[in-house]
């Protein structure tokens, strides 16, 4: 018996080196560890984080705060979804205590979703440390944005622990935002997909000007990550960043099918097991559809029939048709004008289901402010066909490229 349990544990230890020989890159808090938090020293410390804020070994950047002995952590700000990940998407987050360290948390997903001066009076330093997703409807770069904005009108500096983007640095899609359309989904003029950390997002926000005052701002960069790198080549392990993005893989389809969804018109794969990552309607033909989608010939995409009855949320325990969407080349596809594509053939193949004759209009404000503006829905409309919005899709694409390549951090 003493015999096996010694070999067991030899094969956790090797398992765990293998674990960690796979870790490519240290994430700002690691750098932060590694620095023995030498920015944070003598300075009353206030973090916005949740679960996706750990170290490489998966603990918590609060715990890790707490108990270092030369950072003074105060207080806890909580983004959608809470500190401990225990809201449901959407729904406010309360000012409550944490359990775990008695710290106060401030909700900025409720009341206000901006630090107050009464949040910060006794903070000198702000601290983010978040997963982003790398698309602008998600709401934690908004968060990000706003909590500079209150640091900087309140005289206190703003640190962001940076991490990867999962989709890499290198995919720039979708248009830039209309000011009528500004909303906590589209906070700031940036694209859809825009192909920065969330460190070197600060950066640009503060650099450019689109904060309403511009912060004392420090990014502690992280170490290794290169702008080509997905996030499953980074060797880090997924903290769900929200309960429908459970993988990395969820990710990288969320600006797939997330603006259509928006419409609640037919199911993209929420309230089944592959979020974001399919279409589907109880009149589709799914052979139909796939055949249609895939004579288009999209580069790096296939789309084949799928089956599928969803435990909740749109078509709710109904036999649905449609496509699963499948990657065969991620450096070609574009991602967020599949969505589009679908709603074109939907409408040649159903002419009597095009999408803006049938959906819901009180979600029409939804929809226009997560594609930045209304210029996409009503012009798509006239004829449902991609082509129509293409050239407005991407036509401040490269120039914001080329604004943002001041901010890269990493090559």
């Amino acid at each position: 018996m003493k015999k096996t349990l010694i070999i067991l544990s030899a094969l956790l230890l090797v398992s765990l080196a293998s674990f960690s020989q796979k870790v490519k890159i240290k994430t700002g808090i690691e750098v932060l560890k590694n620095q023995n938090f030498k920015i944070l020293e003598g300075k009353r410390v206030g973090l916005i984080t949740n679960p996706t804020g750990v170290d490489n070994n998966m603990k918590s950047t609060i715990d890790i705060l707490h108990e270092a002995k030369n950072v003074r952590l105060i207080s806890l700000f909580a983004p959608e979804h809470g500190v401990r990940g225990d809201a449901h998407a959407g729904d406010n987050v309360e000012n409550t205590i944490d359990t775990r360290t008695g710290l106060p948390v401030y909700s900025l997903h409720g009341k206000t979703k901006s630090p107050t001066a009464e949040m910060l009076k006794d903070i000198d330093v702000l601290v983010y440390d978040i997963q982003d997703i790398g698309c602008r409807s998600f709401t934690y770069i908004s968060t990000m944005g706003l909590a500079m904005e209150a640091a900087a009108e309140n005289n206190i500096e703003f640190i962001v622990l940076d991490r990867p983007n999962p989709l890499g640095g290198l995919k720039i899609e979708g248009g830039l935002i209309d000011n009528k359309f500004t909303s906590f989904v589209s906070q700031y003029s940036i694209p859809y997909v825009y192909g920065l950390t969330c460190g070197e997002l600060a950066l640009l926000l503060n650099g450019e000007n689109m904060l309403k005052k511009k912060c004392n701002l420090q990014v502690v960069k992280m170490k290794s990550w290169k702008r080509k790198m997905t996030y499953d080549q980074t060797g880090l392990q997924w903290i769900p960043s929200s309960p429908h993005i459970p993988q990395p893989i969820s990710a990288v389809f969320y600006p797939v099918s997330g603006i259509l969804g928006e419409l609640g018109y037919m199911s993209i794969g929420i309230g089944y097991t592959i979020p974001f990552q399919l279409f589907a309607a109880e009149w589709i033909n799914a052979d139909d559809l796939s055949a249609n989608l895939n004579k288009l010939q999209l580069p790096g995409l296939y789309f084949r029939p799928i089956h599928l009855k969803p435990f909740y949320s749109v078509g709710q325990g109904k036999q649905l048709q449609g496509v699963q969407v499948h990657i065969i080349n991620y450096e070609q596809v574009r991602l967020s004008e599949i969505q589009f594509y679908v709603m074109q053939e939907i409408a040649v193949l159903y002419p009597d289901k095009a999408i803006f004759d049938n959906a819901d209009e009180k979600r029409y404000r939804m929809f226009d402010q997560v594609s930045g503006s209304d210029y996409v829905r009503l012009t798509f409309a006239k004829n449902n066909r991609f082509e129509d919005i293409k050239d407005f899709w991407y036509s401040k694409t490269e120039s914001f490229k080329q604004l943002s390549k001041k901010y890269y951090l990493y090559k």
